[in-house]
C-alpha cells in the first residue's frame, strides 16, 4: 500500500499546481544544497586553505573552483550526505503547499486548514535538523565499524527520522500535534517503511532532487489512507 501512495504522488507531477510547487522545490533544494556544499568546502579550506586533493575529482581550491566542473561534481557526490538536512529544511517551506495540492486533487471533500505559522514551522525544522545531525554523527561510529552494513544503517536511521517528521507534520495539519503523535505511534511500522522508501533515493545523486516534494506528497496520501 505504501507503493500505491508513492505512485499516486508520482502521477500528480503533471498537475499544474503540483508542478509549480515541484519546480520551486527543486530550485530551493538546489540552492540549499549548493549553500551546504559551499559551507562544507569553506570548512575544509580552513584546514587546508590552499588546495584540496580529492579522489576521482583532483585538486579543488576555494573561490576559484566553487563554480568549476570539478566543484559541481564534488557537490553531486556530497549530495548523498547533504540531502538529509536539506530534506528536513524543506518541510517547513513547502509541506503545506504540497499537501494542499494533493488534497485538492484527491480529497476535494476536505475543508481547508490553517497553515502553521512561519515561526513554529522554522522552530520545528531547526529542532528536527539538530536531531538528524546528532543522530547521524553518533551513527558514524557504526559506519566505520561495520562498513558493509553502513547503507542499511543509514537508510534505517534516516528513514525512521524522516518518516516520523514528515508524517507528524502532515497529520498535525488535520488532527493537531497531540493526536498526530498518537496516530504515529499506532502506525509506526508503516511510517518507518515509508521513511526508508524516502531515504533510499535521497542517497542517489540527481534523483534525490525530486524526493523531498514526492516524499511530502506520499506522506499526505499515507496519512489520509490510515485516517480513513
Amino acid at each position: 500500500m505504501i507503493f500505491v501512495d508513492f505512485f499516486k504522488a508520482l502521477t500528480q507531477l503533471g498537475d499544474p499546481r503540483f508542478r509549480r510547487v515541484l519546480f520551486l522545490g527543486i530550485g530551493l533544494t538546489i540552492a540549499l544544497l549548493f549553500g551546504a556544499y559551499a559551507l562544507v568546502l569553506g570548512l575544509v579550506t580552513l584546514v587546508s586553505p590552499d588546495t584540496v586533493n580529492l579522489p576521482f575529482i583532483g585538486e579543488v581550491t576555494w573561490v576559484d573552483d566553487l563554480l568549476s566542473w570539478a566543484s559541481i561534481l564534488l557537490m553531486i557526490v556530497l549530495s548523498v550526505f547533504l540531502m538529509m538536512p536539506v530534506a528536513s529544511a524543506f518541510t517547513s517551506m513547502f509541506l503545506d503547499e504540497v499537501s494542499e495540492a494533493v488534497e485538492a486533487r484527491h480529497y476535494p471533500e476536505l475543508t481547508p486548514v490553517a497553515r502553521l505559522s512561519l515561526y513554529d514551522a522554522m522552530m520545528d525544522t531547526l529542532n528536527f535538523l539538530g536531531l538528524l545531525i546528532g543522530a547521524n554523527l553518533m551513527a558514524f561510529f557504526l559506519y566505520l565499524v561495520m562498513p558493509p552494513f553502513a547503507p542499511f544503517i543509514f537508510w534505517g536511521l534516516n528513514g525512521y527520522l524522516l518518516g516520523r517528521e514528515y508524517f507528524q507534520l502532515v497529520a498535525a495539519r488535520r488532527l493537531g500535534r497531540t493526536q498526530a503523535k498518537v496516530m504515529y505511534k499506532a502506525n509506526i511500522r508503516q511510517v518507518w517503511a515509508a521513511g526508508i522508501l524516502m531515504a533510499m533515493p535521497l542517497s542517489i545523486p540527481l534523483v534525490n532532487l525530486l524526493v523531498p516534494i514526492l516524499g511530502a506528497a506520499t506522506f499526505t496520501h499515507l496519512f489520509h489512507r490510515l485516517n480513513r
